[in-house]
């Protein structure tokens, strides 16, 4: 299983970033366990300047955007 955090404030893209986690990998038949940080604190203790970010397994992947669904499906694969 794959672990991932969606850093923000809770914004579109936020929400949006977690939504295309969630499909891609249940379309690829992927466990994931995705969960939303918006603690600005916990945010920062990551150095993310920027959101949405996202963090896989405890390490930032991605952001300022959301990423592109070939991108997610890279970590999906990994």
């Amino acid at each position: 299983m794959k672990h991932f955090k969606v850093l923000g404030s809770g914004c579109s893209n936020c929400v949006n970033t977690a939504k295309l986690i969630e499909t891609l990998a249940q379309q690829c038949d992927v466990e994931v366990d995705v969960s939303k940080v918006s603690d600005m604190e916990a945010i920062l203790a990551y150095n993310v300047m920027s959101t949405p970010a996202v963090v896989m397994d405890g390490q930032v992947v991605h952001s300022g955007s959301v990423p592109k669904p070939e991108l997610v499906l890279a970590w999906l694969k990994e």
